[in-house]
């Protein structure tokens, strides 16, 4: 496990606490020196648990069967092109590959002839729910994203009592409830706010209902709300517009506004317009968790804090890795269960049909393998 190079990233691949189930599996663990430190694992903590603590990246390489990140080469487009030469043909990688990125950087990782399963590739089914990392960093996001707009918030989130009168609540509302936005509903309600949701799938009501919050329905419906593997589906032009006609005046009465809805290998949706934002209150919050993908409010400046029409207009990128401690630890478990599922014996196990070995295996033999991604990239289909 190499330390992580991507600007300002502070999580780390494996914590101390998976080592011991590595170790048992017939792993021998070499960690780069401080590439626990910011997430709060000293060197220490991983020579205590067996790890062999290794001076130079490129040491980690040379001496790795399979290398463990974070950001790969791929997700990490500042700096993750300077692993490349480090891999060598037939080496394991497993992290974040941003597999719907650019076509170019991923025939670069299939060109050096490493085997890589890119994690936000696992199906969301019961028997890979162990090792859904995209899963887990949604849960981070959707957790810090409330305590972002809480801290911008010129407002209380909760209703108090007190001598100088009742403060009302803050009103919270969560555009596309996924993972980050059932967390963000939360924390939201522990903070005291009053909550409340909007998404495109209508079989989420029930969850945010046990929430305590109110699902907002529109007089709209979309077509194919949801895939096979549980992700919203792209909708047309028409139903976005329709859509913010019928959002804007929930919008507008709502103090903090965080939106969520991603589509796999898409631009985000815009659901939030300046119009929208002008409506809403001074002081009022939008946090876009979308600003990655472009965001789904019009306005936002991905990676910055703005202040636009009397809103704070916040987008923030990789917002897990402000939380490196605990986003380190559940990756770092998703990841281990995702090890000891496809090494056994000492041996890769390349069942294709095994849609958790077939979904996430990125690229082998020196070809971009996965299906879909092909499909993305306007690949031909490979011959089987």
């Amino acid at each position: 496990m190499p330390k992580e190079i991507y600007p300002g990233e502070r999580r780390v691949g494996l914590v101390p606490a998976v080592l011991p189930t590595l170790t048992k599996a017939g792993f021998e663990v070499h960690i780069q020196s401080g590439a626990g430190v910011e997430a709060g694992y000293p060197d220490s903590a991983y020579s205590d648990k067996g790890a062999k603590i290794v001076a130079e990246r490129a040491s980690v390489f040379s001496g790795a069967d399979i290398v463990v990140q974070v950001l790969c080469y791929g997700s990490n487009d500042k700096t993750g092109q300077q692993d490349l030469p480090l891999f060598r043909r037939d080496q394991i990688l497993v992290g974040f590959l941003r597999p719907f990125g650019v076509t170019e950087v991923v025939q670069q990782i299939a060109q050096t002839g490493i085997t890589s399963f890119s994690v936000e590739l696992m199906p969301r089914t019961t028997r890979a729910q162990s090792m859904d990392a995209l899963s887990s960093m949604a849960t981070v996001s959707g957790y810090k994203s409330v305590l972002l707009a809480a801290d911008a918030l010129p407002r209380f989130f909760p209703m108090l009592t007190t001598a100088a009168g009742t403060v009302t609540p803050a009103r919270v509302l969560v555009i596309g409830v996924g993972v980050a936005g059932l967390q963000a509903l939360a924390t939201a309600r522990r903070l005291g706010a009053v909550i409340s949701a909007y998404d495109v799938r209508p079989a989420v009501k029930e969850q945010v209902q046990s929430l305590g919050g109110r699902f907002v329905e529109l007089p709209i419906e979309a077509k194919d709300a949801q895939d096979a593997r549980g992700y919203a589906r792209a909708q047309d032009e028409d139903f976005y517009r329709r859509q913010r006609e019928l959002l804007g005046k929930t919008v507008q009465e709502s103090d903090v506004v965080i939106t969520t809805a991603v589509i796999p290998g898409k631009k985000a949706p815009v659901l939030v317009t300046e119009d929208m934002v002008k409506g809403m209150a001074p002081g009022s919050v939008v946090i876009d968790l979308a600003a990655e993908r472009g965001g789904n409010c019009d306005i936002t400046d991905p990676g910055r804090t703005s202040v636009k029409h009397g809103v704070t207009i916040i987008g923030p990128i990789n917002l897990a890795s402000t939380v490196p401690y605990h986003a380190s630890m559940m990756y770092s478990r998703n990841v281990t269960a995702f090890l000891t599922y496809i090494i056994q014996d000492q041996k890769l196990n390349l069942n294709l049909s095994d849609p958790i070995v077939s979904d996430t295996l990125l690229t082998h033999g020196g070809e971009i393998v996965q299906g879909r991604v092909r499909e993305f990239l306007t690949l031909p289909a490979l011959a089987r």
